[in-house]
């Protein structure tokens, strides 16, 4: 029986989309190896910044020292346009597109690569998610916004929907295997619905997705400012599945940066947004994203974001420093912030980002909370850990039978670099 071995870079859909071809891969009489040699490796890859375009690199040569004899597929953002570059590093026996995952198999069995049109959505498919406690299930691809420092949407193309029968049909599946909860992801999430019928909206496939039976949960990978309607504001604070957390990329706090970056939106339109939200639903988590050292970006201006972080209050900041995309319109901006402003301010950001983490977090201290018990143990503290529907990490002491349950827990402790709870039974 022949070998295969996957690695993934990147966003949740990307581990969606390798996870339905691991399952195309275990359907074609394969075995997954986790370590050692195999006979084909899958690299699953991503482009959103020079690191990972860098680390792609890394993994196909290092799989290519494991097993010289190997065959090697590169798939994924970074293949679609940079399709040469891949090419050349030696071992590399497949480049396959995107839109061509889900033939991924039959194009290595076949040798040839099929010719379907970008604009036709031919969705992936999974019945499980390996290695998860919580199922992605990819409801839409692409992007429609023209941010100016994203390659994403360039490989990605327009944003496509996928049907909702066919999104319900495998949150069914994803249920009957024992997931509790959902997380509906895409690149533009908020933009589901578009080229379906009338109607058809994230609100709507929430509202089908919500009565399945064994879904606990229903959690949104990332949505737009833009995208976060009343309608949907309502749907969170009504809804006893859907999570109390939404993540609300906001990148800078400074008008000119954001009107630099094409974000469509002004500093205090996200800050009244989060306000907003917080009137109507009790105890909201808000996470999000912030680029560090956009051209252009002076020190005011980037006090301007640490001053907004601060009053917004985010459960957590994923901080990205910029990160130069050939093909994008801020590739072209001068003026660039050098690699040691970028360090430093980005030091300053994950301290105020912890800070404003530990505000957010100490509400609940002495309360009980729902926690959903992650598969493995925290890495750090070997503790069982678990999230809260307001995406809390919660560390406790507890057997391993809590493992992929909904436990009820006290929380016992909170710090600045972790929060800790007691199972009640």
């Amino acid at each position: 029986m022949k070998t295969v071995a996957f690695k993934t870079l990147g966003c949740k859909v990307n581990q969606y989309e390798t996870q339905a071809i691991r399952e195309q891969f275990m359907r074609a009489g394969f075995r997954e190896i986790l370590d050692g040699p195999a006979d084909i490796y899958v690299i699953n890859t991503c482009t959103v910044t020079a690191a990972t375009d860098s680390k792609s690199r890394q993994l196909i040569r290092a799989f290519h020292r494991l097993n010289p004899e190997a065959m090697i597929v590169a798939t994924g953002c970074y293949v679609e346009r940079d399709r040469a570059e891949v090419e050349a590093i030696k071992g590399v026996n497949f480049i396959i597109r995107n839109d061509h995952k889900n033939d991924i198999v039959k194009i290595i069995q076949e040798s040839r690569v099929s010719s379907r049109e970008r604009n036709s959505y031919l969705p992936l498919r999974i019945s499980g998610f390996f290695g998860h406690t919580r199922a992605f299930l990819k409801v839409q691809d692409g992007c429609n916004r023209c941010c100016s420092y994203c390659k994403v949407r360039i490989v990605r193309g327009r944003s496509r929907s996928r049907d909702i029968d066919d999104i319900v049909e495998e949150a069914k599946r994803l249920a009957g295997a024992g997931f509790k909860e959902i997380v509906l992801s895409g690149i533009q999430l908020g933009s589901y619905g578009q080229g379906l019928e009338e109607g058809a909206d994230l609100c709507s496939l929430i509202g089908r997705v919500e009565p399945i039976e064994g879904i606990q949960r229903i959690r949104l990978s990332s949505i737009e400012p833009m995208d976060v309607t009343d309608r949907l504001i309502k749907i969170v604070q009504s809804s006893d599945r859907l999570c109390r957390h939404l993540h609300i990329p906001l990148q800078s706090g400074d008008d000119s940066i954001l009107a630099r970056m094409r974000r469509g939106y002004r500093a205090r339109d996200f800050e009244a947004l989060i306000r907003k939200i917080r009137r109507s639903v009790k105890q909201v988590s808000i996470t999000t994203d912030v680029m560090v050292g956009f051209p252009g970006e002076e020190d005011l201006q980037f006090r301007r974001t640490l001053e907004l972080v601060r009053r917004v209050i985010p459960n957590r900041v994923h901080i990205f420093p910029y990160s130069r995309r050939e093909g994008t319109e801020a590739a072209r901006l001068m003026h660039t912030v050098s690699p040691e402003e970028i360090k430093e301010r980005v030091a300053r950001l994950k301290e105020i980002a912890l800070s404003s983490s530990f505000i957010y977090r100490k509400q609940f201290l002495g309360h009980k909370v729902d926690v959903l018990v992650e598969s493995k143990p925290d890495q750090r503290t070997k503790l069982l850990c678990g999230y809260t529907d307001t995406y809390i990490k919660i560390l406790l002491d507890g057997p391993e039978g809590l493992m992929n349950q909904i436990v009820p827990v006290e929380v016992t402790e909170v710090k600045r670099d972790y929060t800790a709870g007691q199972a009640q039974f």
